[in-house]
């Protein structure tokens, strides 16, 4: 985009000025000097061309402007932008070497620079790697803690005195997305994140109250104290909590190590998911209350009629009566038995630790069991690996290698094969194998009642008491497939409640565990004055950006896509993203799927607008949004305000009119102009999350550019992008 450069119309103007300046002088002298008769013959040769004259000096102003800009390009924007660009690269050296623009002497001063750049590059580097060395303690108890954390088994949130959340392991990710009213659509996103106040979930008031408690025990002196509350979430999830408190550390001298003191400085929160045990507990209640109260009437019946027939004298016809009465009662109290032995085994049945574990883990560790300490030849096959199991995986492992035990010793069986589906509300797991045909099947049902052996070792369980506290049965079945025999065990096993997250925090499990942390956050403190005077450097940002049916938002053009990522501290946390398809309900045009690649497939069955927003808006609660272009971003969100009820009215920033504030002397501000600017690459570019990345990255690089030009605060920023050229400019 060509702006109007201002510095070219004054230079013309000066010219010009000048150029009729000195006609008006050289007239003013010539008539001076020249006698009337002789002014009069220059008037006469003249012959009213003054108008030529007037058309020839502006006729020469082409040429000066021309020139103009050719100097001011060379010898004062190129200055300037090789300005810029220097400051640009001074902590950024993905940005690459300075181009040679402009002058020579603007070139020998871009290759000076460039030297410099270097050698300022090399000292950052050795002082990096000095810095590095000096906290590489401090980071390694970070993420011993860290690792710690993401391994536990429960859910483990460490928040600081205002509730943000600084710290937190993959089960409370898990945990969380349970929590969530639309888990299908934000996953728990816009309840679990760095930063986020843990009041969305927890009541305030109960915290406080149980903060309160702890502090009060810790000023009597306390080595270990806590406190434990059970609440409520909005969902209608029932959660019991237990908090301990971080405490302040006061360094000692020289010789004495730090010492924690009775100040707070956070709290980490327990979370535990009662629900279900809540549930299961209130059903065991229900079904004895149901049997002791229903059966008091049976058994009272009962005894009236034994009472009655112990009268020598009855007659016979009471007396068949009666026994008839016996005999109902007694069937009734039988099938009430029955029946509630058959419905609620699995609610009496002791309690058994089981874990969820994945169908292919638990086969991988079976094969590789099988073939190192039994020798045999083990494989799988038709494994549904997306099945999730209740089990406890080392005593049915023993179960398994005692049964492939007793196939190799009896049955001389040396190759298995392991199978595991789904069948009608549970997981059967069936021990493959083929028989020796001359000596006909010899494995053994009564196999499952001996203690299980492996080994050396000898357990006190059976495979039946294995089963039995799975709640699960085990028989021998034979198949004939491709005329080929075999025969299996299978063992009938539970199937884990139902949890869309387990795959993704599988995946999580994989990711680098520092970004699930952020300690800086222990030095937040409630703070009174408005965003617009918060550092930017300090501010919580939900940076987005949105795919359309087209560029018409009032026209009728839908949202087919949103995208985000939040920044804390000025770190990108890459894993908690916003990333939905959205169902327009209209027609995608050709030419905008040409752009990004959405086609009508890809939406259809997605979640509508009225779905995806509600979420949306609590993701981004109590941030600041920011967007490329975000007129536009934002023109798309406010006409829905209507339609869903929400109203967008954070504070919002424009990468676009930053860029152009801080690199005034930049031709183009566009998106992936901006990226390599500063050496960014754009993954997924024309795709929302994609954008929404690169643009995250964009504004953690223009904060310090900011600081710089004097701009600090949220207010500053938001003043300063709007007396930019390209916030003048209707989108």
């Amino acid at each position: 985009m060509n702006r109007f450069d201002w510095r070219l119309a004054v230079g013309v103007a000066v010219v010009g000025a000048a150029c009729l300046l000195w006609l008006v002088v050289a007239g003013a002298l010539l008539w001076a000097v020249l006698d009337p008769a002789d002014w009069h013959t220059v008037i006469e040769a003249l012959g009213g061309r003054g108008g030529l004259l007037l058309f020839l000096w502006a006729g020469s102003l082409i040429p000066v402007a021309g020139l103009l800009r050719y100097l001011i390009a060379h010898y004062v924007r190129a200055p300037a932008r090789l300005a810029e660009e220097a400051r640009l690269r001074m902590n950024n050296e993905k940005a690459g070497p300075l181009k040679l623009r402009g002058s020579r002497e603007n070139q020998r001063l871009a290759e000076l620079l460039n030297g410099l750049l270097e050698k300022q590059y090399a000292l950052q580097a050795e002082m990096a790697d000095r810095v590095r060395e000096a906290s590489r303690q401090t980071e390694l108890e970070k993420s011993r803690l860290a690792a710690l954390m993401s391994e536990l088994t429960k859910s483990v949130v460490v928040c600081n005195l205002d509730g943000r959340i600084l710290l937190y392991n993959n089960r409370a990710r898990i945990q969380f997305r349970r929590l969530s009213r639309a888990p299908g659509v934000a996953g728990g996103a816009e309840l679990m994140g760095l930063g986020r106040s843990i009041y969305t979930v927890l009541d305030r008031r109960l915290v406080q109250h149980a903060l309160e408690n702890v502090q009060r025990r810790l000023n009597r002196g306390a080595g270990a104290p806590s406190a434990q509350f059970v609440t409520t979430t909005p969902s209608g999830k029932l959660l019991r909590v237990q908090m301990t408190p971080v405490r302040q550390v006061e360094a000692g001298g020289q010789d004495d190590a730090p010492r924690s003191i009775a100040e707070m400085t956070g709290f980490v929160l327990l979370i535990e998911n009662i629900t279900d045990d809540m549930q299961a507990d209130s059903e065991k209640d229900r079904l004895l209350t149901s049997l002791t109260e229903g059966s008091r009437a049976a058994l009272a019946n009962t005894r009236a009629a034994i009472e009655v027939l112990e009268y020598p004298d009855i007659e016979e016809p009471m007396r068949e009566r009666l026994l008839g009465v016996i005999r109902e009662e007694i069937q009734s109290l039988s099938e009430r038995i029955g029946e509630v032995q058959l419905t609620t085994s699995k609610a009496l049945r002791s309690r058994w630790p089981l874990e969820d574990m994945l169908a292919g883990d638990l086969i991988e560790v079976a094969i590789k069991r099988l073939r190192s300490e039994l020798g045999l030849h083990a494989q799988h096959e038709n494994v549904d690996e997306a099945l999730w199991l209740k089990v406890e995986s080392f005593t049915l492992l023993q179960a398994l290698l005692h049964l492939a035990a007793r196939l190799k010793e009896h049955c001389g069986v040396r190759s298995l094969a392991l199978r595991l589906n789904e069948n009608e509300g549970r997981a059967c797991l069936d021990l493959m194998w083929t028989p020796d045909q001359s000596d006909g099947n010899k494995a053994e049902l009564g196999w499952d009642m001996e203690p299980i052996r492996v080994g050396r070792e000898t357990l006190s369980l059976t495979v039946h008491d294995v089963l039995e506290r799975h709640g699960g049965e085990c028989w021998i079945e034979q198949e004939v497939e491709d005329q080929r025999h075999r025969c299996f065990f299978r063992l009938l096993l539970p199937l884990a409640t139902p949890q869309e997250e387990l795959p993704t925090a599988t995946f999580m499990r994989h990711e680098s565990r520092p970004e699930y942390y952020d300690f800086d956050l222990f030095q937040s403190s409630a703070r009174s004055e408005s965003l617009d005077d918060c550092p930017l450097g300090e501010l919580v940002y939900t940076v987005f950006d949105t795919e359309t049916t087209g560029l018409n938002p009032a026209g009728g053009d839908e949202i087919i896509q949103i995208g985000a990522v939040r920044i804390v501290n000025g770190k990108v946390l890459r894993h908690e993203y916003f990333d939905q398809l959205v169902d327009p309900r209209r027609l995608i045009p050709p030419a905008g799927i040409q752009i990004h690649g959405i086609t009508p497939d890809m939406v259809r069955g997605q979640p509508t607008i009225d779905e995806v927003l509600p979420a949306f808006h609590s993701f981004c609660a109590d941030t600041v949004l920011v967007a490329h272009n975000a007129a536009f971003d934002m023109r798309c969100l406010e006409l829905k305000e209507k339609q869903t009820g929400l109203k967008f009215d954070h504070p919002v920033l424009d990468t676009l009119l930053l860029s152009a504030l801080v690199h005034e002397n930049q031709d183009s501000h566009r998106l992936e102009v901006i990226a390599e600017r500063f050496g960014l690459t754009i993954i997924g570019r024309h795709t929302a999350i994609g954008d929404a990345m690169v643009t995250a990255e964009i504004l953690v690089q223009l904060i310090p550019l900011l600081a710089e030009k004097g701009v600090h605060t949220l207010g500053q920023a938001r003043q300063a992008a709007q007396q930019t050229y390209y916030a003048r400019i209707n989108y």
